[in-house]
C-alpha cells in the first residue's frame, strides 16, 4: 500500500497532497515522500493518535506517538477537527493549522423534528411526556474498560426510581448485546435499543431525545475530540450531557450538563449522571433546550468549506 501511494505521487508530481485522516499506510507514504521527493502535505485528522492507539496499548501507543510527531513535524500543514488538535500539531511542529470542526450532514425544520418526535416515540412506546436521554453511535466494545456507547445510560438507568425517565439506545455493535444482556427486564420498557437504522433516519431518533449524551473521558484521547453528535444535537435543539472535557465548557451557551469523572466507565460519572436523571425536571430541559444556539459559526458547512480553500491556496503559493 505504502509502495503504491509513493509510486503514484512519483508519478502524478502534485503540488500539494492532502490526507483526511491519519492512517499509518498514508501517512508513512506522505513522510517518505517528503524526505525523498520534497513533496509538501496537508494532514487532516480528528484524534490524537499516540494517546488512542496507547488506550488500547502501551507499547503501541509510544510508537505511534513518534508517527504522530513525525507527521506532523514534516506537513506544510494541519487541519484539526478541533483547535485543541490545532495546537497540538503546532507544538508537535506543523507550520501552518487551521480549524475544521465538521457538520451535521442534515436539516430539520422545526414541525419536521415535532413529528418525528411524536412518530418515533409511538413506534417504541415511549409516553411523549416522558423524559429521554439518549445516544447514536457504533457500540464498539472495548474489554479494556468494559465499556462502549450507552454502557454509562445502562447503568444509570437501573438505578434509577423514577419511572418517568427512558433511555433511547440507537446503533449496533459488538456491545449491544452486553448492553441488552445487562438492561436485563428493563430492555424493552424504560431501555429501548433500537439496532442499526439509516444514517437519514438519525435526526428523527435524537428528535426523539430531551437529553442528549456525549461521553468523553477526560485524557488526551476524549479531551482533544468533538464529534459529528454535537452538530448534530444542535440540529436538532438537543441538550447534551458530557463530562469535563474542554469542549464541554468552550461550547456551553447554557445548554450542557458536565458530570465529574476522568470517563464514562467511571463509578463517579455514572453516579453524577443517576443523580441527574432522577432529579431533572421538564422545565430544566426546556430551558437548556431555549439556550442552544440558533446556528454556530463553528459547525458551518459553508464557511468551513470557505476557509479550508482558503487555507490550501495559501499554501499552494507558498514556494516549495
Amino acid at each position: 500500500m505504502i509502495h503504491q501511494l509513493m509510486g503514484r505521487i512519483r508519478k502524478e508530481r502534485p503540488d500539494l497532497v492532502v490526507m483526511e485522516g491519519s492512517g499509518i499506510a498514508g501517512g508513512l507514504a506522505l513522510i517518505l515522500s517528503r524526505w525523498l521527493r520534497g513533496l509538501r502535505y496537508v494532514v487532516s485528522s480528528g484524534d490524537a493518535i499516540g494517546p488512542w492507539v496507547g488506550s488500547h496499548s502501551r507499547l503501541m501507543g509510544w510508537l505511534f506517538l513518534v508517527y504522530e510527531k513525525t507527521l506532523c513535524r514534516w506537513c506544510a500543514g494541519y487541519i484539526g477537527w478541533t483547535p485543541y488538535l490545532v495546537g497540538r500539531a503546532m507544538t508537535y511542529g506543523a507550520p501552518r493549522a487551521m480549524t475544521a470542526a465538521g457538520w451535521a450532514s442534515f436539516q430539520r425544520t422545526a414541525e419536521q423534528l415535532a413529528e418525528a418526535r411524536i412518530r418515533i416515540r409511538k413506534q417504541w412506546q415511549i409516553p411523549l411526556d416522558a423524559i429521554v436521554i439518549g445516544i447514536a453511535g457504533s457500540m464498539h466494545w472495548t474489554s479494556r474498560y468494559q465499556y462502549c456507547y450507552g454502557s454509562e445510560l445502562v447503568r444509570s438507568m437501573l438505578r434509577l426510581n423514577r419511572s418517568d425517565v427512558f433511555a433511547l439506545l440507537v446503533g449496533d455493535g459488538t456491545g449491544r448485546a452486553r448492553l441488552e444482556k445487562l438492561a436485563g427486564s428493563h430492555n424493552g420498557s424504560s431501555i429501548v435499543f433500537t439496532g442499526r437504522i439509516k444514517q437519514d433516519e438519525v435526526p428523527d431518533y435524537l428528535a426523539a431525545m430531551d437529553l442528549g449524551s456525549l461521553p468523553q473521558s477526560v485524557d488526551q484521547t476524549g479531551s482533544f475530540r468533538y464529534t459529528t453528535k454535537i452538530s448534530e444535537y444542535i440540529n436538532c435543539g438537543l441538550p447534551m450531557v458530557t463530562g469535563h472535557v474542554p469542549m464541554g465548557y468552550d461550547l456551553d451557551e447554557g445548554w450542557i450538563w458536565r458530570l465529574p469523572g476522568s470517563a464514562p466507565w467511571d463509578e463517579a460519572y455514572i453516579s453524577s449522571l443517576t443523580d441527574l436523571l432522577e432529579h431533572v425536571t421538564a422545565e430544566e430541559v426546556k430551558q437548556k433546550k431555549q439556550a442552544i444556539p440558533m446556528s454556530s459559526p463553528l459547525f458551518n458547512r459553508d464557511l468551513q468549506i470557505r476557509r479550508t480553500t482558503a487555507f490550501i491556496g495559501d499554501l499552494l503559493d507558498l514556494p516549495s
